[in-house]
């Protein structure tokens, strides 16, 4: 994260929506850039130094799961997805196509300021590193000292929410962790019940590490409990 005030990109069709929101955000200490389509919003992501994008799903241009996928190609910058109430289709495509969480409308400004702070907060502070420098697993390692994780020697880019979620099953290496741990060590409070956001981070997680993500050698699942790191 750059120093000064974080740099968060509004991009949201509806003018009334970018409006309230860059006021809250402001009010709240942050700078704020916009962007009324996705194309507009992807030339941003591309050019300015973020620290946190809003990127609404329903847009002209491109919607926000193509700019999300896009954004993705070259920036592991946090994205926050707006959703509309009830659409979970819209929050499960946002979570795979690389968003860190999602904010459904409508919202209160708290809400949306606690849910900024969260993700902000999981980008600029890495997990408390275990007793180890690193750990490794096969071709895996996992390089808390050097916030690195690499397969076979090749680095693997992760956002923050996969990284933070993977140290914490490499910190525990053969142990259990359950969901709700999950939730609690790696999005913080406010989270309880949320399930499915962990759900799709252990997805993304495998196919980036797995060679074959059905049958994973790695990331294995506890069904009713949880999930750890381990090699089989």
């Amino acid at each position: 994260m750059r120093k000064g005030r974080p740099l968060i990109l509004v991009a949201d069709d509806m003018a009334r929506y970018v409006t309230s929101i860059k006021i809250i955000l402001e009010a709240n200490g942050y700078e704020v850039v916009a962007a009324g389509d996705g194309e507009t919003a992807l030339a941003l992501a591309a050019t300015e130094p973020l620290d946190l994008i809003l990127l609404d799903i329903r847009m002209p241009k491109l919607d926000g799961i193509e700019t999300c996928q896009r954004v993705r190609e070259f920036s592991m910058v946090p994205i926050i997805m707006f959703t509309a109430l009830a659409e979970d289709a819209d929050k499960v495509a946002g979570l795979n196509a690389g968003a860190d969480d999602y904010i459904t409308k409508p919202f209160s400004a708290d809400e949306l300021i606690a849910r900024v702070r969260a993700v902000l907060r999981r980008a600029m502070y890495s997990p408390i590193p275990a007793p180890q420098a690193a750990v490794t697993l096969g071709e895996l390692t996992v390089d808390f000292a050097a916030h690195r994780v690499s397969m076979d020697g090749q680095e693997i880019n992760l956002t923050s929410t996969e990284y933070r979620l993977l140290c914490e099953l490499a910190g525990a290496v053969g142990h259990v962790l359950t969901t709700d741990y999950i939730l609690e060590k790696v999005w913080g409070s406010g989270y309880e019940g949320e399930e499915h956001l962990v759900w799709k981070i252990i997805h993304r997680l495998r196919q980036k590490i797995e060679l074959d993500p059905k049958q994973p050698r790695y990331i294995h699942t506890k069904p009713g409990i949880g999930y750890l790191l381990e090699l089989r």
